[in-house]
């Protein structure tokens, strides 16, 4: 028999492979995460919990200054710690979140950051929205949460989690620093009426105190008068002829 036909037969078969192989790599593309979050602990209400987060750079000419994530409901800002991240970059709190940035890494080089959580929220998955932001201002946002028959263009890092252990229960929030106190605390209502009607007696004694001694001036020069109009007439009747 000849061997051509088996050679044929190979190189189908080859081919075949190689096109089943290029057609699942390009349907797996366009789930492929570009934000993403994992633990070695995914389990609802799990205890001081390490989360890592890689950003995957896109840019080709400039590197990750910041990234931005709004928390999922269940973790507040004072439940987390900065754990790890690259050199320079500090943790800070925004609105419903925090930010994580410092010196403009290499162009090319991912984000990766680890923080710790005080506890993990009693829920089935959490997402992380982020927003990245590159040295020549450039902006990402993988900040779309995964449902319906669509897959997200930009999907949010997303964790999933597994039911409590038995006995798992919610810690008590973290306490969060009470409001500096104003050095100049401001007056209510009460204080400015108080305070109006102190004022309004003080202006009381001053008027009444004027009066007073507008009056006592009248009824010295009165007392005044009077003496020197009685020593005129006492004087004319002494020096009259009797």
């Amino acid at each position: 028999m000849s061997m051509f036909p088996v050679a044929r037969a190979s190189r189908r078969i080859a081919l075949a492979g190689a096109a089943a192989l290029t057609a699942t790599l390009a349907l797996a593309a366009p789930a492929a995460a570009h934000a993403e979050v994992e633990t070695g602990t995914p389990q609802a209400l799990a205890e001081n919990v390490t989360l890592t987060f890689v950003s995957e750079a896109e840019s080709a000419s400039a590197g990750f200054t910041q990234l931005r994530v709004v928390l999922p409901d269940g973790i507040a800002f004072g439940d987390v710690t900065l754990a790890e991240a690259p050199k320079g970059w500090k943790l800070k709190a925004t609105d419903g979140g925090y930010t994580v940035a410092g010196p403009a890494l290499k162009a090319g080089v991912d984000a990766e950051y680890k923080i710790k959580v005080r506890q993990l929220p009693d829920a089935k998955e959490i997402a992380f929205k982020t927003i990245e932001t590159y040295s020549d201002g450039e902006i990402s946002r993988w900040i779309e949460l995964p449902g319906g028959d669509t897959e997200p263009k930009q999907p949010a890092p997303v964790l999933e989690l597994q039911k409590a252990a038995p006995g798992a229960a919610p810690i008590s929030p973290t306490p969060t620093e009470s409001a500096t106190p104003s050095p100049t605390p401001s007056a209510t209502e009460s204080d400015t009426a108080a305070a109006g009607s102190d004022t309004d007696d003080k202006a009381a004694e001053e008027d009444s105190g004027s009066t007073a001694l507008v009056i006592a001036g009248v009824v010295v020069a009165l007392l005044v008068v009077g003496g020197g109009a009685w020593w005129l007439v006492k004087r004319r009747a002494a020096s009259s002829p009797s």
